[in-house]
């Protein structure tokens, strides 16, 4: 005699499980927002097309041999202060990491040129000076609502606290024996001093002992030789010195010597008048 299982065989109905393990899901809830949930179809490629390539172009390599024939036309930073025989552009290297001292004999028109130029690419100019007057109405054209550059009596010139993103033009206009400058070197700060003329007795503590670098506009024969013993020019300079137009200047360090011959603006010329030797 044989049993038989009476649920064997038979489906279960209601719940829908029964003997598929693996059921499909349910299709998901429609979105009311009309659009949404719309499948983007895909861009389909046909069987066999390839895949389009663009033109293909030598690789711009170079030669270790040709390294040297590779160059750009990167000039100094600095200040612009006009240019050079050449017609070159000839630029002042003012603002450094380390403190630097410029001389400069002549008249205030160069150095107020260089002040301008200054303040335009972001400086700050402090000027000590015993003629104020010659200096105010320069300092508010460069200045407009920002006080850029600021005119100080002598003797009232305190720290300026200059840094790389702030550096700091100090003039000194006190006349042909100016009096020992008050403020210590600092990084970024560059000190220039103006002197009318030459004292030949202190060329080598004016000119020469701290001096990075030297202008020299038309000076005397006297001065022109004291400035030649000291800066080791040749006598072809000693001798143009005496001679040299408004617009020229020699500037000289230890190493090199250029004349320069100012080149003002409209907007320069309109402020301060044409290129002069003479205040």
């Amino acid at each position: 005699m044989s049993t038989t299982n009476a649920g064997r065989g038979r489906r279960r109905a209601g719940n829908g499980r029964g003997n598929n393990r693996n059921p499909a899901p349910m299709p998901p809830a429609p979105d009311p927002t009309p659009g949404a949930g719309t499948p983007v179809p895909r861009p389909t490629r046909r069987k066999g097309l390839a895949r389009l390539v663009g033109p293909r172009h030598e690789r711009h390599v170079l030669t270790t041999a040709q390294l040297p024939a590779l160059g750009l036309p990167v000039g100094d930073d600095g200040v612009v202060i006009g240019v050079d025989a050449e017609r070159n552009p000839a630029v002042l290297g003012l603002f450094r990491p380390e403190a630097l001292e410029v001389a400069f004999v002549g008249g205030a028109y160069v150095v107020q040129i260089i002040a301008l130029r200054a303040a335009a690419i972001g400086a700050r100019v402090a000027i000590e000076s015993g003629r104020p007057q010659l200096w105010s109405a320069m300092a508010q054209a460069a200045g407009g609502a920002q006080p850029c550059v600021t005119v100080h009596q002598v003797g009232r010139l305190g720290p300026q606290g200059p840094t790389a993103g702030s550096p700091v033009l100090v003039i000194r206009d006190c006349g042909a024996r100016p009096p020992r400058n008050r403020l210590a070197p600092a990084a970024w700060q560059s000190t220039l001093t103006l002197l009318p003329y030459l004292d030949p007795a202190q060329a080598r503590q004016r000119i020469g002992v701290g001096a990075g670098l030297v202008g020299i506009q038309r000076v005397s024969p006297i001065e022109a030789q004291a400035a030649s013993s000291v800066l080791a020019l040749p006598g072809e300079d000693e001798a143009a010195l005496p001679t040299l137009a408004d617009e020229l200047t020699l500037w000289s360090t230890r190493k090199s010597r250029k004349y320069v011959m100012s080149t003002p603006t409209r907007a320069e010329v309109d402020l301060l008048g044409p290129p002069r030797r003479m205040d």
